[in-house]
């Protein structure tokens, strides 16, 4: 079964030039992971510094290898001080059968 989450956080005012280029270049390293299937980046229409990431994993293992993944402790590191929240709110999703 996929494992599938919606990523949320807010860019500080001042900050958003350097969360969007932080955020596309991490997006293109998660799209080359082998079990990643998606890896969308938005942000909200009425407020830009408002950031959902839509992600798609093939399965729970996928998902825990991109966790392991080495540029990922980095780029979080980066991100918060960056960010309105303590780090990224995930929501998981599940497909309505």
């Amino acid at each position: 079964m996929n494992k599938t989450l919606l990523a949320e956080f807010t860019a500080r005012e001042g900050a958003e030039d350097e969360v969007a280029r932080l955020i596309l270049d991490y997006a293109k390293k998660v799209r080359e992971e082998d079990g990643n299937l998606a890896f969308d980046v938005y942000t909200k229409a009425s407020n830009p510094r408002a950031y959902w990431i839509f992600e798609v994993y093939q399965d729970e293992d996928a998902f825990q290898a991109h966790l392991k993944a080495p540029y990922g402790g980095p780029f979080n590191a980066a991100l918060v001080p960056l960010i309105e929240e303590d780090a990224s709110v995930l929501t998981f999703l599940d497909p309505v059968a």
